[in-house]
């Protein structure tokens, strides 16, 4: 039985304590996607302290779901989290760097969801074509980053990040395997589908 108000408070402490979490409008959209792919299996690079992947195993209740974490304290929390929803036996947490965790991953995916490190997302990338399943998709969150990707935004501070977000979205719109859309709800997301290898 899902705990709604459990479910509450995981959001409420993770607005409180600034920890970066989906949102709705961009969980409206994923709802829609996970009701219509009806996915099995489900990766998440970025489990932050697990909200967004308890969502997922809330509006897809045949899936299981892999999710990895960097930060070992947040991933404990994360653990934590699922287990008082009572989905600890659908949500797998693995803690470390994805980089390192991904090549050695053999499972197939119906959806791979990139909210991690914005740098990474390239690499993400390339391992979640490996990983995929025939037509499946692979959705990355805050592609428009605060819209300064799609600006002459160049300020130091963020530079890397926007380069490597706009090179990611280079590599998903023009490679002609992907089918991909760019939505501008909450940070930017964005949907692709990989049409072949």
């Amino acid at each position: 039985m899902f705990n709604i108000e459990e479910f509450k408070k995981i959001k409420e402490e993770a607005l409180k304590n600034h920890i970066p979490i989906i949102m709705d409008d961009t969980l409206d959209v994923i709802k829609e996607i996970l009701k219509k792919e009806n996915p099995k299996r489900i990766l998440e690079i970025g489990t932050a302290v697990g909200y967004s992947a308890i969502c997922f195993a809330r509006y897809s209740s045949n899936s299981i779901i892999d999710t990895i974490e960097l930060d070992e304290e947040r991933a404990k929390e994360a653990i934590n989290n699922v287990k008082k929803i009572g989905f600890s036996d659908r949500i797998n947490i693995m803690i470390g760097d994805a980089v390192e965790i991904l090549p050695n991953l053999k499972s197939e995916y119906d959806i791979i969801f990139i909210d991690a490190a914005k740098s990474k997302y390239s690499i993400f990338l390339k391992e979640g074509i490996r990983l995929i399943k025939g037509k499946g998709i692979i959705l990355a969150d805050n592609v428009l980053y605060k819209g300064y990707v799609m600006s002459d935004y160049n300020k130091h501070k963020q530079r890397t990040a926007v380069r490597h977000l706009r090179e990611y979205i280079k590599e998903i719109t023009e490679n002609p395997n992907f089918e991909t859309e760019i939505l501008e709800v909450g940070d930017g997301l964005s949907v692709t589908r990989v049409i072949s290898k």
